[in-house]
């Protein structure tokens, strides 16, 4: 049978995910999502701008939502930041952590790359957008998965 997308991490892997977003989520307002597939047509940049649009990513108050992006079965990944985040992260920012993700992907690190990204996103995130008593989780913590 063909591992899809959905059977690619395990159920524990899919908890320490789901725990890393909460823990970066929790002292902002900040969003981040994680989108696995196995096939991406086309460039991978514009693929992972569909599924943020698609999954309401740039509705966010402060739009200030993440999206990491993964293409299995081309081994391409992506990671967007809304332009709320985008202004003002370092210039370097999100290609710093691209190639966090790169080094530990060769090794077939896949959640221990999405972790360390995700907390390095978190601390951008909680810098620049603190938590605020009014705020709410505009976006699920679950992982979400192309049926490709």
């Amino acid at each position: 049978m063909k591992e899809t997308a959905q059977s690619f991490f395990t159920a524990e892997e899919k908890e320490a995910l789901k725990f890393a977003i909460l823990n970066a989520e929790l002292e902002t307002s900040g969003e981040i999502r994680v989108h696995v597939e196995n096939i991406c047509k086309g460039d991978v940049m514009d693929r992972a701008s569909q599924v943020f649009k698609n999954m309401e990513m740039h509705k966010t108050k402060l739009r200030n939502g993440v999206l990491f992006y993964l293409a299995l079965k081309n081994r391409k990944f992506a990671i967007i930041g809304d332009v709320g985040i985008n202004t003002l992260v370092p210039d370097n920012f999100w290609a710093e952590v691209k190639l966090i993700l790169i080094e530990h992907f060769r090794n077939n690190e896949f959640v221990e790359g999405l972790i360390e990204g995700i907390n390095l996103t978190g601390e951008q995130l909680k810098k620049h957008f603190p938590h605020q008593s009014d705020d709410v989780n505009e976006l699920s913590d679950e992982l979400s998965f192309g049926r490709n």
